[in-house]
């Protein structure tokens, strides 16, 4: 079973070593947000799931064995953050990762970023999405961000349990802890 970090200050030191970090979580937590400050801070890679792996232009889902096939090839990398979910290739990301950041605000937070993206975005490709796939929201959508926390977070919780032991975990149950963290980052790159 994967290490839980708890304490934030713990968490945010063991940034300055990652090379390799995973972020996961519920549309809408800020996986996005945080994986590009911490990409330009550490000098590592961004890679969206969504946007280099999975669409392609017009919301078409790429084929499954070449979305395989590129998600190999950026968990080969040697310096990388890679944001997204897909509970089906977290095996892969957490073999070659130095840390798992995993995003678990409450579900009325993850509405209200959804929400907020899609306002912001709405009818324009966000940056880490996909061309030719401009920013939508849906009924359904909605509903799986809803019902996240009950029908996928089991899925992780079972992938990080049989995770190798020296992999940390940090959970952030709030934008006020993932500001805690990025202070507590800030402390120790000072250190």
């Amino acid at each position: 079973m994967a290490r839980y970090i708890d304490k934030l200050d713990d968490a945010a030191a063991l940034l300055t070593s990652a090379k390799r970090i995973c972020v996961v979580g519920c549309s809408g937590s800020g996986k996005s947000t945080l994986s590009q400050i911490l990409c330009e801070r550490l000098g590592l890679d961004y890679i969206s799931l969504d946007r280099d792996v999975f669409w392609l232009p017009g919301w078409k889902l790429r084929p499954r064995p070449e979305a395989l096939e590129r998600m190999q090839q950026f968990v080969a990398g040697e310096r990388w953050i890679i944001d997204g979910n897909s509970p089906g290739s977290l095996p892969a990301r957490l073999a070659r990762a130095d840390m798992v950041i995993w995003m678990r605000p409450p579900r009325h937070r993850s509405i209200y970023g959804v929400l907020k993206r899609w306002l912001k975005h709405r009818g324009k490709v966000r940056p880490e999405m996909a061309p030719g796939c401009p920013e939508k929201i849906d009924w359904p959508f909605l509903q799986y961000v809803w019902n996240f926390e009950a029908k996928e977070v089991p899925q992780f919780q079972a992938q990080f349990d049989n995770a190798r032991a020296d992999l940390p975990i940090v959970v952030l149950r709030s934008h006020r802890q993932t500001n805690e963290f990025l202070t507590a980052f800030g402390a120790s790159e000072r250190r």
